[in-house]
């Protein structure tokens, strides 16, 4: 099971709203040669983290089937943050696009980069609730725990569907 986190909390460099740009990135993941589109989740609406003066952002869960190695599938995640206009800045900035890897088939790594499974997606009601909705089976490669029990152990989220 691939699990990707998409979100946005800027207009796209092509006026796109954020929601419209995480739509669009749904179907260019669709496209990524030898993986399987499985399911996306619901959006959400959901405060920035941590808390700024930022615009909320949009956020939802794509799951994904297949083989790609980390290298490989975070190159082609970064392709299409660019196409929809990403420019990497400040960690936690506020951005156009952003995809990442939170599992990728169970991997466990520490290095190189992407560091799997996603090191702070246990900490996220933003990417646990709608991977819940998504892959309600999943369960954290390092921890053991399912995305329930995760969100359980964080303070109550605020997110809310689209």
């Amino acid at each position: 099971m691939i699990l990707v986190a998409i979100g946005a909390n800027l207009p796209g460099h092509d006026g796109r709203s954020p929601l419209a740009t995480c739509r669009v990135a749904v179907e260019a993941l669709r496209s990524v040669p030898g993986l399987r589109f499985v399911a996306v989740s619901p959006f959400y609406r959901t405060a920035p983290v941590p808390p700024s003066d930022q615009p909320d952002y949009v956020n939802g869960v794509v799951r994904l089937a297949g083989a790609a190695g980390p290298a490989e599938l975070l190159g082609h995640l970064q392709a299409i943050e660019a196409q929809a206009g990403r420019v990497r800045g400040a960690a936690n900035a506020a951005r156009t696009l952003d995809l990442d890897i939170i599992d990728l088939n169970g991997t466990v790594r520490d290095a190189p980069d992407p560091v799997l499974p996603h090191p702070r997606a246990h900490l996220r009601g933003f990417v646990l609730c709608p991977l819940r909705d998504v892959a309600p089976d999943w369960r954290h490669p390092r921890l053991g725990a399912g995305a329930e029990a995760l969100l359980r152990a964080l303070p109550p989220w605020d997110g809310a569907p689209l």
